[in-house]
Protein backbone atom coordinates (compact mmCIF):
# COMPACT_ATOMS: atom_id res chain seq x y z
CA UNK A 1 0.00 0.00 0.00
CA UNK A 2 2.54 2.43 0.78
CA UNK A 3 4.61 1.67 -2.54
CA UNK A 4 1.29 2.11 -4.55
CA UNK A 5 1.15 5.78 -2.44
CA UNK A 6 4.44 6.99 -3.69
CA UNK A 7 3.67 6.15 -7.04
CA UNK A 8 0.44 8.14 -6.88
CA UNK A 9 2.46 11.03 -5.49
CA UNK A 10 5.29 10.74 -8.32
CA UNK A 11 2.57 10.43 -11.04
CA UNK A 12 1.22 13.85 -9.56
CA UNK A 13 4.59 15.62 -9.62
CA UNK A 14 5.00 14.79 -12.90
CA UNK A 15 2.02 15.86 -14.24
CA UNK A 16 2.37 19.28 -12.19
CA UNK A 17 5.83 19.62 -14.22
CA UNK A 18 3.99 18.94 -17.25
CA UNK A 19 1.73 20.89 -17.01
CA UNK A 20 3.83 23.83 -15.94
CA UNK A 21 6.79 23.47 -18.79
CA UNK A 22 3.81 23.50 -21.65
CA UNK A 23 2.40 26.32 -20.13
CA UNK A 24 5.54 28.32 -19.59
CA UNK A 25 6.25 27.79 -23.22
CA UNK A 26 7.42 30.82 -24.95
CA UNK A 27 7.93 31.43 -29.02
CA UNK A 28 11.03 30.62 -29.95
CA UNK A 29 12.76 34.08 -32.11
CA UNK A 30 16.32 35.34 -32.40
CA UNK A 31 17.76 37.72 -30.15
CA UNK A 32 20.80 38.58 -31.55
CA UNK A 33 22.58 38.65 -34.83
CA UNK A 34 25.88 36.83 -34.82
CA UNK A 35 28.25 39.49 -36.40
CA UNK A 36 31.52 37.11 -37.33
CA UNK A 37 30.67 34.00 -38.74
CA UNK A 38 34.09 31.95 -38.07
CA UNK A 39 35.60 28.10 -39.35
CA UNK A 40 38.31 26.79 -41.84
CA UNK A 41 36.17 26.55 -44.87
CA UNK A 42 32.99 26.87 -45.99
CA UNK A 43 30.54 24.68 -48.39
CA UNK A 44 27.37 25.32 -50.09
CA UNK A 45 25.34 22.41 -51.15
CA UNK A 46 22.33 22.12 -53.18
CA UNK A 47 19.26 20.07 -52.60
CA UNK A 48 21.21 16.87 -53.43
CA UNK A 49 24.14 17.44 -50.93
CA UNK A 50 26.65 18.31 -54.13
CA UNK A 51 29.11 21.25 -52.99
CA UNK A 52 28.63 23.91 -55.49
CA UNK A 53 30.56 26.92 -53.51
CA UNK A 54 33.85 26.20 -51.32
CA UNK A 55 35.56 29.05 -49.14
CA UNK A 56 38.57 27.97 -47.82
CA UNK A 57 42.76 28.42 -46.50
CA UNK A 58 44.99 25.97 -47.81
CA UNK A 59 48.40 25.80 -46.08
CA UNK A 60 51.63 26.24 -47.26
CA UNK A 61 53.35 23.73 -48.38
CA UNK A 62 56.06 21.41 -50.97
CA UNK A 63 54.44 18.84 -52.38
CA UNK A 64 56.58 15.87 -54.42
CA UNK A 65 57.43 17.85 -56.96
CA UNK A 66 59.45 20.05 -54.73
CA UNK A 67 58.12 23.52 -55.78
CA UNK A 68 56.95 25.48 -52.68
CA UNK A 69 53.68 26.76 -52.97
CA UNK A 70 52.57 29.89 -50.11
CA UNK A 71 49.42 29.41 -47.80
CA UNK A 72 46.20 30.18 -50.26
CA UNK A 73 42.61 31.77 -49.83
CA UNK A 74 40.37 29.69 -52.62
CA UNK A 75 37.00 30.43 -53.29
CA UNK A 76 35.55 27.82 -56.51
CA UNK A 77 31.78 27.90 -57.47
CA UNK A 78 31.15 24.28 -58.89
CA UNK A 79 28.75 23.35 -61.54
CA UNK A 80 26.24 20.94 -60.97
CA UNK A 81 28.58 17.89 -62.73
CA UNK A 82 31.06 18.77 -59.96
CA UNK A 83 33.37 20.89 -62.16
CA UNK A 84 34.57 23.73 -60.08
CA UNK A 85 34.34 26.64 -62.70
CA UNK A 86 35.17 29.75 -61.61
CA UNK A 87 38.19 29.61 -59.00
CA UNK A 88 39.42 32.78 -57.32
CA UNK A 89 42.48 33.09 -55.18
CA UNK A 90 45.02 34.86 -53.26
CA UNK A 91 48.24 34.71 -51.04
CA UNK A 92 50.81 36.74 -50.74
CA UNK A 93 52.90 36.08 -53.57
CA UNK A 94 49.88 36.07 -56.24
CA UNK A 95 46.04 36.39 -56.59
CA UNK A 96 44.33 35.23 -59.63
CA UNK A 97 41.04 34.38 -61.44
CA UNK A 98 40.14 31.40 -63.62
CA UNK A 99 36.93 30.47 -65.53
CA UNK A 100 36.76 27.30 -67.14
CA UNK A 101 34.80 26.04 -70.35
CA UNK A 102 31.42 24.04 -69.50
CA UNK A 103 32.23 20.10 -68.58
CA UNK A 104 33.22 18.33 -71.25
CA UNK A 105 35.89 20.79 -72.36
CA UNK A 106 39.42 20.95 -70.86
CA UNK A 107 41.62 23.52 -73.08
CA UNK A 108 38.54 26.37 -72.44
CA UNK A 109 39.52 28.81 -70.30
CA UNK A 110 40.62 32.77 -68.85
CA UNK A 111 43.21 33.13 -66.44
CA UNK A 112 43.73 36.10 -64.77
CA UNK A 113 46.64 36.61 -62.72
CA UNK A 114 48.51 39.20 -60.47
CA UNK A 115 51.98 37.69 -59.51
CA UNK A 116 54.57 39.41 -57.94
CA UNK A 117 54.99 43.12 -59.69
CA UNK A 118 53.44 41.24 -63.29
CA UNK A 119 50.27 40.75 -64.45
CA UNK A 120 48.76 38.81 -67.44
CA UNK A 121 45.21 37.59 -68.92
CA UNK A 122 45.45 34.09 -70.82
CA UNK A 123 42.65 33.05 -73.06
CA UNK A 124 42.45 29.57 -74.34
CA UNK A 125 40.28 27.54 -76.66
CA UNK A 126 39.15 24.26 -77.08
CA UNK A 127 40.72 24.44 -80.59
CA UNK A 128 44.32 25.01 -78.74
CA UNK A 129 44.35 29.06 -79.99
CA UNK A 130 45.82 30.97 -77.12
CA UNK A 131 46.43 34.64 -76.51
CA UNK A 132 48.46 35.98 -73.51
CA UNK A 133 47.68 39.63 -73.04
CA UNK A 134 50.89 41.31 -70.52
CA UNK A 135 51.12 45.20 -70.16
Amino acid sequence: MKSQRWLVVLTLVNLVLLVFNLGARRPVVAEDVTPVLRGRSLEIVDDQGRVRASLSVHPAGTPAHGDHYPETVLFRLITERGRPSVKISTSEEAAGMSLAGPTGTKDTYVLLEAKGTASSLKLRNEDGREEIVKP
